[in-house]
Formats: structure tokens, C-alpha cells, sequence
């Protein structure tokens, strides 16, 4: 099809309708994404935000909040203005999503009783604990459980007050729709999930209610939690009140079907096709995290692995590290500087590309290097902050290969810590991981390290869609279009990633041996590490 062609072909389909909106509320960015009913990008709003840090809380304000989705729409409302010549009135569904986790609670009268306190904030450590220790179960610090009992212990007058709690994307939905409800995945890290009812574990609602029963508070925890849905389920519509404050022209007509609000980890599943069982996907950039969709419930908790779900329930355990690429690419950069000392222009991804090649070039165990990229702290072994350290012996093969090769493996070296706990201690397998994120732009080799570390095939996918944002737009095409008993999974390899482009890269058995080799290095010379953060 020509380009007017296809211009005709999207504006009947805003036009008519047939189309899914979904906006992401990002740390940074609010994006939104308005896709036909074959998935593809008709237009595309952003608006960027940062983060307040007030009273040592780090929270976004309401009139934030609402003023960064109504400049988001617009915007977008805008692009389709400039790209189509018509306005949109209706849209066929609606899908929210957000940054998962954190507290917002209300009270009777539907007021916001505190600040929004985020993700973002490490105030709940001894709730966390307690809550971890009650519940034989991770409740990592971010959780909404983990920032109400927190508020308990510290004596917080609100907390009596407290008719409703829920995350950011659970509230936004909950204004435009009128429906106190939350998917999944977002709504398993607010509270442990039951896999086999796919709602919040009812023991461990009881043993909490029992935890505070002493208080005397008005409500049971079960009363003010948010009602839990699954991917496909239908969560409301855009009420008259809830057109208003998308559209504040009032073009965008009520009526709009609803999918249940989820949280980035599972629109970023979807937006990778990691959502079946024995799969999942690794992000690597900044910092890096990896999901794996497990087949069963784990045998214990371990403090190094978060467990959420995906957006139709499947049970996944999370691997989050503070630090991956920034110390790499700090050295990179080293390299940048002596180019340009030598009087030579600089290309930066055909330095990237050299070097990170020139990586497969080394020994398979980095010819006895060792390096730690710790910018920062790191929970999974254990650091509160970190020293970027380069150490080797005065016998190890000290060369451009094995240096930009120990630099790719100490990118991996925590995550391949927490992976090794689901892979050699709950034997959980995988077929593949899906890799995205800066480290995999360099073709093949991102791939071929992450592989080495985690002994199983990466994918990397040739396209990458507009992540999060579109995931949930694909979330909310999912519930208004899907067939009588098609599952998520289904639905995204046959309809929506059916001849999607990938590379997939098997794990090379020498590059594995290498890794572990390497990793045993790093673990014994965490000592080293912590000596620097102690004395420097």
C-alpha cells in the first residue's frame, strides 16, 4: 500500500473506532500509544515528568499526575490532528499502566490521605522485614503492603482513615472508570498473589489482619485492597466524569471499555512476547533485571528474587540489579578520549562495535581479570554503594580482548547470582530469554555473553515496539477482540508477533564453562569490593 493508502486505512480505523489507547506513566515519561486492531502504531503522545523529593518522600503530586496525562492525550490527540485531519471521538478500548508498586491511599470520601509515596523511596525496611519473616515470603521494601505497615509501625494517624490503597495505574483507572480494581500483575506488588485462585493469598490476608489486630482499625486489609483481574477480563468503561479528564476539549465521547490497569513489568512481558511459561526476558541497560514465567511455585524465599505475575497470572520470579553497562561505558568512553588525543574523528557506535567484538576475541574465563561496575549498591550481594574497580594478578592475560571481555561478564555478574539461585537451587528451566536494552545493540554480542551467563538461548527481536505503553494498548486490543477461550499467549504468537524478525543465539559451551569460571573469581573477590567501599 501507498502512504496515502495506508493514511486512509488508520483514519477509518480512528474514525470508527477500531483501535486500543494505551498510556504508560514511566519514572521519567508519560507515553501514549494508539494502535489499529492489527497492532500497528497510528500515533504516538508524550509528555515528560520528573519525580519530588519533599519531606525525604519521593512522590508526584496529583495535579502532576493529571496534568502530565491530559498534556500526553493532547498530544497525542494532537499528532493524529496533524497526521489524519480528523479528531478522535471514540476509541475501541483503553488500557493504563504504570510504575509498579508504592502507596496511595484514600479515605471515605475518596481524598488522598498522604503524598503519593513511589516505588522509588527505601523507607520500609523494618516492616519489609517483619512482613518477609511473617509470611515466609519476599516482600521487598517497594511493595504497597510493605509502605502501609511501615505507616503502622511509625504510628501514622492516617492509617485509621484508610477506606481504599492502591498503585498509581490502579488510581488513574479507578478515576476515569469508576472501578476500584487492579490486573495481576500490578496488583502482585502490592500484596502476595495466589497462583491457583489468581487474587491476593487469603492466608496470608488473615495472618496479616491478625498482625495488627491489636490497632483496632475500622477496616480488614481485604476491605480496602483493590478488586483483582486478569488479562482479557473487562474492567469498566470511560465514564462521562473520566472522558473529561482525559480529553479536557471534551471531543472524546464516554463509553470506552476498559482493560484492567497493570504495572510496567507486565507490559513490558507483553511488549517482548515473554509471557508463557518457561520463558521470559532480560532488560539490560542502566541497570538490568531478568523475569522468568515459572512453571511452579518456588520452594522457599530468597531475598535476591522478587516474585510478581504476568498479566494473566503465570507466577515470575524477578532478578532487579542496580548496575550493568554505566561502568562500561565509562570505559568506553576512556577509549573515546584517546581517539580524539590521537586526532582521530570519533564514531560512537563503530567504537562500541569494535570494542564489544574485539570482547569475543578473549580467553573464555577473561584470562583471570576481574572487574566490578558497582556505580551504586547492590542488594544481591550485598553492597549499600559501590567502588567501580578494575583488579588483576600480575600473571593474568592482560589484553584488549580480556578487558572489554571481563567488563561484558562483571556487567552480568550480580543478575547471574540470582539467576544461578532459580536455575541450580529450584531447577527451574527456561527455553528462551528475550533480550532488549542498550547492551544488545551490538549484534551477536550482548546476545553470546548473556547467554554464557545464564546457559540458556537468547532472542533478541529484530523490531522493538514502543514498550510499555504499547503493551498495554495490546493489553486492551487483547480484552476487546480476543476469541472465546484464547489465551494471552496464544493471542501474542498468532496475532500479534506471528512473523516478528528474531535472532536467537545458543549458549556456546565453552563461553559457559568461562562464565562460571569467572563467577567464582567475583564471588571471592566481593572481599576486595567491599574493602574499597569501606576505605575509599
Amino acid at each position: 500500500m501507498g502512504l496515502d493508502e495506508n493514511n486512509a486505512v488508520a483514519k477509518s480505523a480512528i474514525e470508527s473506532g477500531k483501535t486500543a489507547l494505551g498510556i504508560e506513566f514511566g519514572s521519567t515519561r508519560i507515553k501514549a500509544v494508539l494502535i489499529d486492531e492489527n497492532q500497528e502504531v497510528l500515533a504516538v503522545g508524550n509528555h515528560d515528568w520528573e519525580n519530588q523529593l519533599e519531606n525525604n518522600i519521593w512522590t508526584y503530586s496529583l495535579d502532576a499526575i493529571w496534568k502530565g496525562l491530559q498534556d500526553c492525550y493532547q498530544d497525542l490527540a494532537g499528532q493524529v490532528k496533524d497526521k489524519y485531519g480528523i479528531s478522535i471521538k471514540t476509541i475501541g478500548s483503553i488500557g493504563f499502566s504504570a510504575m509498579m508498586h508504592g502507596y496511595m491511599a484514600f479515605d471515605k470520601n475518596d481524598e488522598l490521605l498522604v503524598p503519593f509515596r513511589t516505588w522509588r523511596n527505601t523507607i520500609t525496611q523494618d516492616a519489609s522485614e517483619k512482613l518477609t519473616e511473617l509470611f515466609n515470603y519476599h516482600i521487598p521494601q517497594r511493595w504497597s503492603i510493605a509502605h502501609l505497615y511501615q505507616a503502622i509501625l511509625n504510628g501514622e494517624a492516617h492509617v485509621g482513615n484508610v477506606a481504599f490503597f492502591t498503585t498509581l495505574a490502579g488510581y488513574i483507572h479507578w478515576k476515569l472508570s469508576g472501578e476500584k480494581v487492579l490486573g495481576v500483575g500490578d496488583a502482585s506488588g502490592m500484596f502476595p498473589i495466589d497462583i491457583d485462585t489468581k487474587d491476593f493469598n487469603q492466608k496470608m490476608i488473615a495472618q496479616f489482619d491478625a498482625l495488627v489486630a491489636d490497632k483496632n482499625f475500622s477496616w480488614k486489609l481485604a476491605d480496602i485492597l483493590p478488586k483483582v483481574l486478569v488479562s482479557g477480563d473487562k474492567a469498566g468503561t470511560l465514564t462521562a466524569e473520566g472522558a473529561k479528564l482525559l480529553d479536557v476539549t471534551g471531543t472524546l465521547q464516554a463509553g470506552v471499555p476498559m482493560c484492567p490497569p497493570e504495572g510496567d513489568a507486565g507490559t513490558g512481558m507483553v511488549a517482548t512476547n515473554s509471557v508463557a511459561q518457561r520463558t521470559g526476558n532480560i532488560s539490560a541497560g542502566t541497570s538490568v533485571f531478568a523475569m522468568a514465567v515459572l512453571e511452579k511455585d518456588l520452594s522457599k524465599s530468597y531475598d535476591e528474587l522478587d516474585l510478581v505475575t504476568t498479566p494473566d497470572g503465570s507466577l515470575v520470579a524477578m532478578v532487579h540489579c542496580n548496575n550493568c553497562t554505566s561502568d562500561l561505558n565509562a570505559w568506553v568512553n576512556i577509549f573515546k578520549e584517546f581517539q580524539e588525543a590521537m586526532g582521530q574523528k570519533t564514531d560512537m557506535n563503530e567504537l562500541y562495535g569494535t570494542l564489544y567484538r574485539k570482547a569475543l576475541e578473549g580467553d573464555a574465563d577473561c584470562g583471570g581479570l576481574l572487574a566490578y561496575g558497582y556505580f551504586s549498591g547492590e542488594h544481591v550481594t550485598g553492597f549499600a554503594e559501590g567502588r567501580p574497580l578494575f583488579v588483576r594478578t600480575p600473571d593474568a592475560k592482560f589484553s584488549l580482548a580480556n578487558f572489554m571481555r571481563v567488563n561484558l561478564f562483571t556487567a552480568l555478574g550480580a543478575i547471574k547470582i540470582g539467576m544461578d539461585i532459580l536455575f541450580k537451587q529450584e531447577h527451574v528451566t527456561l527455553d528462551e530469554l528475550l533480550g532488549h536494552g542498550g547492551l544488545f545493540k551490538t549484534e551477536g554480542v550482548g546476545q553470546k555473553v548473556v547467554a554464557a551467563a545464564v546457559n540458556v538461548p537468547v532472542s533478541v527481536m529484530k523490531t522493538a515496539g514502543e514498550g510499555g505503553a504499547w503493551g498495554i494498548a495490546v493489553l486492551a486490543n487483547y480484552m476487546a477482540t480476543k476469541g472465546a477461550d484464547e489465551s494471552l499467549s496464544d493471542y501474542l504468537n498468532n496475532k500479534v508477533f506471528a512473523g516478528e524478525e528474531s535472532v536467537r543465539m545458543e549458549p556456546d559451551a565453552k563461553d559457559v564453562a568461562g562464565f562460571e569460571t569467572f563467577i567464582e573469581r567475583y564471588k571471592k573477590g566481593l572481599a576486595i569490593e567491599r574493602a574499597a567501599v569501606e576505605n575509599i
